[in-house]
């Protein structure tokens, strides 16, 4: 992952650590006040989002822990890999694309980034310049035709 996706990830991970686990405990300590704990469905959908704030922390913990930081600068342009920009050529529409691979936490589809695990992804993975990829889409089958590959 890039640098800057480490950090944006790393902040969020210290924000639900602080931030997000002191309003789950007072959203808790609200609804423990209202009475008998049994009937309490506000103290129940308290206890069930402090479960998915912690499942959410243990997630980032575990992608920052086993995560890669690679230099955008190192990146060889020979074939498309992680982080390279790829300009595409869509045969059936004629149009081109360009978009940067990355992991899949850092995908922005608006942003021109498309995930590595994605068909697009998977299929551009170690094309040169000039090469062909048949991409099995949810939208069927779609040719595309390298371009060019760059670092930005």
């Amino acid at each position: 992952m890039t640098q800057e996706g480490y950090d944006r990830m790393r902040a969020e991970l210290e924000e639900l650590k602080t931030n997000g686990r002191d309003e789950a405990a007072r959203a808790i300590a609200e609804a423990r006040e209202k009475g008998d704990l049994s009937e309490n469905a506000e103290y129940d959908a308290a206890k069930d989002a402090q479960g998915l704030l912690e499942l959410k922390i243990n997630e980032l913990e575990k992608v920052l822990a086993n995560a890669r930081i690679l230099d955008e600068t190192q990146i060889n342009t020979d074939a498309v890999t992680l982080l390279s920009w790829v300009t595409i050529l869509n045969k059936k529409t004629n149009k081109e694309v360009k978009y940067q691979i990355v992991s899949e936490s850092e995908a922005d589809l608006k942003a021109k980034r498309i995930s590595v695990t994605s068909p697009i992804g998977k299929g551009l993975l170690g094309k040169a310049v000039g090469d062909e990829a048949e991409i099995q889409t949810p939208a069927g089958v779609l040719t595309f035709v390298v371009k060019d590959i760059s670092v930005n």
